[in-house]
């Protein structure tokens, strides 16, 4: 056979599961094979919930029907199988010896350990672009290139301009770029909310949780009550029952925080988009279409697709604009070990233990307890962020590393040093207080600066301030904290910082707090 002849090689990861994805249009129904493989460094690389597992392997089964039903030629590994491989290399080798293929058609892996394994492989490698997103990597460094800083509202207005979502006449809808300042708003307990479409898994899905059941039981994160969708129609049916119910209200309470409503008025599609189960503009347009329509208020409908069009495109540029070395960097030099709470482990924190528990019964948390409540924490704690980026990526079933560590090293622990964000996301118990219903039943006082039972967040706030004022005290967006912080009695700000040192050791210590 000769190399004309021989069939390629198209891989399709478990976040491709798009049937238009680059490699499949690129390639020849006719005499091409598909690769798709369960494997034990993916599911393994770091613990993953056994939710986000499950997720991502029935999907990868249920699209793996679809392209065979559709006249694909596939060769799917299971990691339960007879024939198991160790890696998506090791896949593609035993498939290149099966087939006589030389030659591999691959979208371009979404992170840097993928991409780089790939390029190593004997085997004629044709990385293509992943044009399943808006903005091109080519287009993004091309915005970034020459600037001094990288702000994701600009580059949002950029690419509202090119799309034309929510624009009219060459200006934004209701002569707005953003609509911050009617959301932000805490949510009211006796709000009724429908909460996220559920599906009963079906008999593929079931066989997996079975699996993900006997080998990752060990894994932090329950297995119980597995609702998400794991193909394309649900996902779809997912985000319509969105539109109808969470939409209209979610720009009010995007930031709001109850304990016994993990979803509130949130999409919960995070998992779909970036497993390529529904298509970023398709999903933009269909918000911008409810607003038309007059069914979605603007602040709701903006503030959604600002997370999109804006925030998911920025964040993808940046991780592959910054480099492989990107999740390498602690700008602010921190060291601490994540607390045994983040874990599950005891803590008296109401806020965190809310937090931490819902993200172990569902493999999720919304943008603000992820911000503002555990990755703040930590920020406030020196916790290595390395050890933060690997519990964020391993506990959330939307988390893949060019989404996830931008938000993480960048946007929460400033690890980067600003390339994200312009200061630290960092507060006291105040916000925390404001935005949920979290400190009401909190055995520490989220009112007390200081002193016994005062709240971990409120001590932690003006330590981490002080000690990193040199590099903080000249930021125009922080310089009323440090007058705030000098206009206090010395008395007062010793004893403060006193008690952050206590707090602090007691968490080197691994005690509870």
């Amino acid at each position: 056979m000769s190399t004309s002849d021989s069939p390629r090689l198209v891989l399709v990861l478990g976040d491709q599961l798009s049937p238009g994805l680059s490699a499949l249009k690129a390639a020849d129904k006719r005499r091409d094979v598909v690769v798709m493989a369960e494997v034990a460094a993916e599911t393994g690389y770091v613990p993953h919930h056994p939710k986000k597992i499950a997720f991502i392997l029935a999907a990868m089964r249920r699209f793996a029907a679809r392209l065979e039903a559709e006249g694909w030629r596939l060769r799917y590994t299971r990691l339960d199988g007879d024939d198991p491989v160790a890696s998506i290399p090791e896949a593609l080798l035993a498939a290149a010896q099966a087939t006589g293929a030389q030659s591999v058609l691959a979208t371009r892996p979404g992170e840097w350990r993928l991409i780089e394994a790939l390029e190593e492989m004997p085997l004629e490698m044709h990385l293509l672009e992943d044009d399943r997103f808006i903005c091109a990597q080519s287009r993004f460094a091309a915005w970034a290139e020459g600037r001094k800083s990288l702000r994701m509202e600009y580059f949002y207005r950029e690419m509202r301009r090119e799309t034309g979502l929510l624009m009219e006449g060459g200006k934004p809808a209701g002569g707005k770029w953003n609509y911050d300042h009617d959301n932000r708003k805490p949510a009211k307990p006796d709000l009724f909310r429908q909460g996220p479409r559920r599906f009963a898994p079906d008999e593929t899905t079931r066989a997996v949780i079975a699996m993900v059941n006997d080998r990752f039981s060990g894994n932090f994160g329950s297995l119980d009550d597995f609702w998400f969708a794991t193909d394309a129609a649900e996902a779809q049916q997912a985000f319509a029952h969105f539109l109808a119910h969470g939409l209209p209200g979610f720009g009010e309470t995007q930031d709001a925080m109850l304990k016994d409503d993990p979803f509130l008025n949130h999409a919960m599609i995070g998992l779909y988009l970036n497993a390529g189960l529904l298509d970023p503009l398709e999903v933009c347009r269909a918000a911008e279409a409810e607003y038309a329509a007059g069914r979605a208020p603007l602040n709701s409908v903006e503030g959604f697709i600002r997370q999109i069009l804006g925030w998911r495109e920025f964040i993808r540029g940046v991780y592959f604009l910054e480099g492989p070395g990107y999740t390498r960097r602690n700008a602010l030099g921190h060291t601490a070990d994540l607390p045994a709470a983040y874990w599950g482990g005891e803590t008296r924190m109401a806020c965190i233990k809310a937090a931490v528990g819902q993200t172990e019964r569902e493999a999720y948390a919304h943008h603000i307890q992820r911000l503002m409540i555990t990755g703040n924490f930590a920020l406030l704690a020196g916790v290595d962020p390395a050890q933060v980026h690997e519990w964020y990526l391993s506990v959330y079933a939307d988390a893949f590393e060019w989404v996830e560590a931008p938000n993480t090293l960048g946007m929460s622990q400033f690890a980067d040093g600003g390339v994200v964000g312009s200061k630290p996301y960092v507060s006291s118990g105040a916000y925390i207080d404001r935005m949920s219903d979290y400190c009401k039943s909190c055995a520490y006082d989220v009112k007390a600066k200081k002193g016994e039972g005062a709240c971990p967040f409120n001590l932690l706030y003006w330590h981490f301030l002080n000690r990193h004022r040199e590099r903080f005290a000249g930021n125009p967006r922080m310089a009323q904290m440090y007058r705030t912080w000098e206009r206090m009695d010395a008395g007062h700000r010793a004893q403060v910082l006193r008690e952050g040192d206590a707090l602090l050791a007691r968490l080197e210590a691994g005690a509870p707090v």
